[in-house]
């Protein structure tokens, strides 16, 4: 590796080649499901848009639609005064103590996301021929099109609306309730009204036995023809084009629609009002998402293919530019009120599985992973939107089950509460106290890679570090502090019940927790307490089989067939354990990745580990770990994914983690360190990575070839880092001083 001087040519350049990879993906034929319904959304609002000339349907979400069932009014249980108790026979080696500590409810979910409506655009039969359906990533547009009709539809970042544009000569448009799952009891009411532009659409539904309810309202505007009341929709027929506004509204009560019918006037201009807000709207939206782009110089004719086919090319370089650009975009598009849910910020059926819910104990955290890397601040905003939304019950989680100041978060949360209720016997989550820091490192990585620190992060970060102070109180024979009781989700040691004591993943979170509080506040004198406090955890163990332990108290034996990795928490996210700086710690977890298995084959277990393996430099592992979800069927035609293979359950865990394991094989930074090609599988042997993010606040673009690759390194802010490359048995290294707008170009030898 030899750095060049600032603003030098690069020196090394993979071979050219005749396309551009491609920002969008095509299919030859209407969607036949839900799930394969091409996708827009502003992180309010998201549509699923099926295509169909004849009888058209866009599938209307919104963020906060969640149903009533019990969880509204849930709170957590009240358990304090317990806890003595519960932690002395844990200690005295009761193996099975917590599974007593409870208030004896039933398993409680979080209140279930559902679609709101869709949208119904019907036609007389008609010539069909000449049909493509497709979606522009760039400006988020869904288009489809046939000999004699068109539909594109977006959602617009700039005014919080949903907008298609339709030319059919005779269109019937309705809007519908009736989705898979519907409950029967739903409280439904329609209108249709004429206005001043053509008609106006209103769907009101309440929920059964609860003053929760949500409204939908549509503008129908032609241009041109004439349009006709035919209850409970409008007929137009004649016109050019037809141009459909719509919202939705979740409220308490009766709502007065006016203002909102009001807004959706104002947003028509005199002509052009499509093309008007589309440039508003794209004005943002790709702004975003070209900030990164990756291109493996794929073959071009792959380049070409639907995505329906391009996924059964599971070896193409083709399929992972793609994949990265989907990826990208559907996590851009569901997050902006909120970060995405486990479906993003779509489904088409009321029995969303899980809940729907922001799940914390790995999913919200893996499909998140790219936000500062990828430069997606708009996602990190979102997700800190989520936490500081919820702080307040937090604090009521601490109290009420550890008798604790500060904060405790929940692993799954619909939204709206942040209490935390759902729990039972298998899955004691009310135990786990790691969740708050996983939720946190998020907007700590934001902040280095920005080079600010948030006051509402450093607050957050402070009663985190006051519940640890609380909270750790028991000590074992060598004076360390004890977590007790203890939990790594979602496993349990082979020889005790699930509660138990020093889970890996608790001392990582507590460890990193304290000293990230301490940075936050290092002039006040809870600095040097919590630093000590850290000090006093106890160091991982390392098991009989040479690999990092799940648990560090000893006699807990591993369970090593399971889905999660949470013990591996410090390799990744976390840079507690690496390579570089603890070499033997950085062995015994690899040697636990070796051991890990699978178990249900679940997306997020597969990308978990491909995560993990990049940090530790293992590209074999990472590249076994992209086979197993691209060689699964986990892709739909919408190139959203689902959890398990043969795209059983649609879930946005891996189309939204996937752009975060292409980027750590590639590029890995924190605030004093930048690695180029950790972990490169042969089979990517050239391509670009362009506008990466760095924590230490420089971006990277990063060429490569199977003779060399190149960096350029463009910092915001003057810094010295260390440079680590794959050369070598643990990565060729040295010193770079960087100095604020002034461009490095390094080049590096053959990989």
């Amino acid at each position: 590796m030899s750095p060049t001087s600032p603003g030098s040519p690069s020196p090394v350049s993979p071979a050219s080649e005749p396309t551009a990879p491609v920002h969008g993906t095509w299919e030859p034929a209407p969607a036949g499901r839900w799930e394969d319904a091409f996708l827009s959304g502003n992180g309010r609002h998201g549509v699923m848009v099926f295509g169909d000339p004849n009888d058209d349907r866009v599938i209307v979400n919104h963020h906060t639609l969640v149903r009533p069932n019990g969880g509204e009014h849930a709170r957590p249980p009240a358990l304090a005064a317990e806890l003595p108790s519960l932690q002395d026979k844990l200690l005295a080696g009761d193996v099975t103590a917590a599974e007593r500590f409870t208030d004896g409810r039933e398993l409680q979910w979080v209140q279930p996301f559902h679609p709101a409506f869709q949208i119904r655009l019907r036609r007389p039969a008609a010539d069909t021929s000449g049909y493509r359906r497709s979606v522009d990533f760039a400006t988020g547009i869904t288009h489809a099109q046939c000999t004699d009709w068109s539909s594109r539809v977006f959602v617009s970042r700039a005014d919080d609306v949903v907008v298609q544009q339709v030319e059919a000569a005779d269109l019937v448009v309705t809007l519908d309730h009736r989705l898979p799952g519907a409950p029967a009891a739903l409280m439904v009411g329609q209108s249709i009204v004429r206005a001043s532009e053509g008609a106006l659409l209103t769907l009101r539904v309440r929920y059964p036995d609860s003053d929760r309810a949500y409204t939908g309202m549509t503008l129908v505007v032609p241009t041109g023809g004439r349009t006709a009341l035919v209850p409970p929709g409008a007929r137009v027929t004649g016109a050019a084009s037809v141009l459909l506004l719509t919202r939705v509204v979740r409220h308490i009560g009766e709502l007065d629609t006016a203002t909102h019918v009001e807004a959706l006037h104002d947003l028509l201009t005199e002509s052009g009002a499509f093309a008007h807000l589309l440039d508003r709207h794209t004005l943002l939206h790709r702004a975003a998402y070209e900030r990164v782009t990756l291109d493996l110089c794929a073959n071009p004719a792959e380049r070409a293919l639907p995505g329906s086919e391009l996924v059964s090319r599971t070896k193409s370089p083709a399929l992972l530019e793609r994949l990265f650009a989907a990826g990208r975009y559907h996590l851009l598009s569901a997050s902006g009120m909120l970060p995405p849910r486990l479906t993003g910020l779509w489904t088409g059926d009321w029995d969303t599985a899980w809940s729907g819910a922001f799940t914390t104990d790995a999913n919200l955290n893996l499909q998140t992973a790219s936000a500062a890397a990828a430069a997606l601040p708009e996602v990190t905003e979102a997700h800190a939107t989520l936490i500081h939304g919820q702080v307040a019950h937090w604090r009521d989680n601490a109290r009420a089950i550890f008798g604790t100041r500060g904060v405790v978060a929940p692993a799954h949360t619909d939204g709206e509460s942040g209490h935390l209720y759902h729990f039972n016997r298998e899955y004691p989550l009310h135990l786990w106290t790691a969740g708050t820091d996983w939720l946190l490192k998020p907007l700590v990585d934001h902040d280095e890679t920005r080079g600010d620190r948030d006051p509402r992060t450093a607050a957050v970060l402070a009663e985190l570090a006051r519940f640890y102070e609380d909270f750790l109180t028991r000590t074992d024979d060598d004076g360390h502090l004890v977590v007790v009781p203890s939990y790594s989700p979602e496993n349990r040691p082979a020889n005790a019940s699930w509660g138990t004591i020093n889970a890996a993943m608790d001392l990582s979170a507590a460890r990193h927790a304290l000293l990230t509080a301490a940075q936050y506040h290092p002039d006040t004198p809870d600095a040097g307490r919590w630093r000590a406090l850290a000090d006093r955890l106890p160091p991982h163990r390392i098991n009989e089989d040479g690999a990092l332990a799940e648990w560090a108290w000893p006699g807990l034996a591993d369970t090593y067939d399971h889905r999660h990795l949470s013990h591996l928490y410090g390799v990744w996210p976390l840079d507690e354990i690496t390579p570089y700086d603890t070499p033997h710690l950085a062995a015994a977890a690899h040697r636990a990745l070796e051991l890990r298995g699978a178990e249900n084959d679940s997306a997020h277990g597969h990308l978990h580990h491909a995560l993990i393996a990049a940090r530790l430099r293992d590209a074999d592992r990472v590249a076994q770990a992209l086979d197993q979800v691209l060689g699964g069927d986990f892709f739909h035609a919408s190139l959203m994914s689902s959890h398990y293979p043969n795209r059983s359950v649609y879930n946005a865990d891996a189309a939204h983690t996937l752009p975060a394991v292409l980027i750590e094989m590639l590029v890995q930074s924190t605030p004093d360190r930048l690695v180029l090609l950790p972990a490169l599988p042969p089979t990517l042997p050239e391509g670009r990575l362009r506008g990466v993010r760095t924590r230490f606040g420089a971006e990277v673009d990063l060429s490569w070839t199977r003779d060399g690759a190149t960096a350029v390194v463009r910092p915001s802010r003057t810094v010295r880092v260390e440079i680590r490359t794959s050369s070598g048995d643990d990565g060729d290294t040295q010193p770079l001083d960087l100095v604020a707008g002034e461009d490095h170009v390094l080049a590096l030898g053959a990989w």
